[in-house]
């Protein structure tokens, strides 16, 4: 792929980190300064387009970050329909996985070959090769022998030896060659992990000397994340816990990657923020991960507020919020009929309040603060530092109107630095918040 359009989207460290198109499986990766995220492209099939009703996935595109808040997105890096051995109408691009070696970055994919006899019917994985992680990326002409699976995913050791993990029901393990294109030991089953139901997704990483083997596992209904550890890159690997629990919308997958950047761990995952009612078009999303100081994990809780530090001089989708009044707020879609177009917070009584944590007000005093904001009856909302009945900064008086107006309020008393946000109903009429920005 020669082309690569980038586009830079503001205030995206609310979940879900990409807000104009469905994603999900995301591989997160460090690639010097920067993080990159490769994620699987949910797309809604139709008739003649993949199987309706089901996942439906044609390319990538892979995004970046220097900071976890702004991320770019560099275009569609894979498409199906220029792989020379893939299947045209497969729709079945599915969860990828990247890494760096020796300069070069190789982007692996499974999905389905044109050449059953060759390859096999099913899945397979192949691989694309760049000089940069955002390509442009030159598919390998076939894909990798003995390999028969879906979600691959690559791990170097300190040694340099590389591994591939894959799944097919059961999990897999390999190692690969310095080439990165062809096995170099026999296929491992990787054992010792719950019996009962599907795990899919491996996902490997290292830490103080412990090899975390960690998938998706449908335990119940739903997959629930969990993870085993082990003292060798193919175990043998023992059961360790949950990292994260079936989600709370229902959606029926998860798939995940972790990164250590700037001190602090991460873990990326997904769910169906944008489409509540079908969860074959899901979005990506990333909080903060713990451990022990035994090594196990800390179960994480997932937020819609998500990482990273917003700047109050762009917006902040309140929507995404830390924490909620238990009554007198709640978030709804901006327009059902386009549900890329947001959330807003809809506050009805008195007092009721949404947290938003981690803005940087900045060094300088901020002037004015603006409210896109909605109130058919006119209403008043206050902007409160350090809880919801800490020092007000700016009251903003909503303009009666039943369409979104632009309000500005002066700032007063205004911290300075990294601060936590309450946004509060002062009256009793009805106001819908869609974004406020300090200026």
């Amino acid at each position: 792929m020669s082309f690569i359009v980038l586009l830079q989207y503001n205030a995206m460290s609310q979940n879900p980190i990409v807000r104009d198109q469905f994603s999900a499986d995301p591989s997160a990766r460090v690639f010097g300064d920067k993080v990159y995220v490769f994620p699987s492209h949910d797309i809604l099939a139709t008739e003649g387009k993949g199987r309706l009703k089901w996942f439906c996935m044609e390319d990538y595109h892979v995004f970046s970050s220097s900071n976890l808040a702004d991320w770019a997105d560099h275009g569609v890096i894979v498409t199906q329909n220029k792989v020379p051995w893939v299947r045209p109408n497969s729709y079945s691009m599915w969860a990828p996985d990247c890494i760096e070696r020796n300069g070069k970055y190789y982007f692996y994919f499974p999905t389905a070959a044109k050449d059953t006899v060759t390859y096999g019917r099913g899945f397979t994985i192949g691989v694309a090769v760049a000089d940069k992680p955002e390509g442009p990326y030159t598919p390998a002409a076939t894909p990798i022998i003995g390999v028969h699976g879906i979600d691959p995913n690559v791990f170097i050791d300190k040694d340099g030896q590389a591994y591939l993990y894959w799944s097919a029901g059961n999990i897999y393990g390999a190692k690969l060659k310095p080439n990165m294109l062809e096995l170099d030991s026999k296929v491992d089953t990787l054992g010792a992990l719950p019996a009962k139901g599907l795990k899919e997704g491996p996902y490997l990483f290292e830490r103080n000397g412990i090899y975390y083997l960690t998938y998706p596992h449908v335990e119940n209904k739903t997959e629930r994340l969990e993870y085993a550890i082990g003292n060798n890159p193919l175990g043998p690997f023992t059961f360790a816990g949950v990292i994260m629990d079936e989600s709370a919308s229902g959606c029926w997958t998860n798939h995940h990657s972790f990164i250590h950047f700037k001190d602090q761990w991460y873990l990326f995952y997904h769910d169906k923020d944008y489409s509540p009612g079908f969860d074959k078009l899901r979005s990506i999303r990333a909080d903060s991960l713990f451990f022990n100081a035994d090594g196990t994990i800390k179960k994480v809780i997932p937020t819609l507020r998500g990482i990273g530090i917003t700047d109050a001089k762009k917006e902040i989708q309140l929507d995404r919020y830390t924490a909620i009044s238990k009554e007198g707020a709640s978030i709804d879609f901006i327009d059902t009929t386009n549900r890329f177009l947001g959330w807003k917070t809809i506050f009805t009584k008195p007092g009721a309040w949404v947290q938003y944590n981690t803005v940087d007000l900045g060094k300088k005093s901020l002037k004015t603060v603006l409210a896109n904001a909605l109130s058919e009856t006119g209403g008043t909302i206050q902007i409160r530092t350090g809880s919801a009945d800490g020092t007000v900064i700016a009251e903003v008086q909503i303009p009666k109107s039943s369409e979104w107006k632009l309000t500005t309020a002066a700032v007063v008393k205004v911290p300075k630095g990294i601060q936590n946000l309450f946004v509060t109903l002062k009256d009793n009429q009805q106001v819908s918040v869609d974004w406020i920005r300090f200026e």
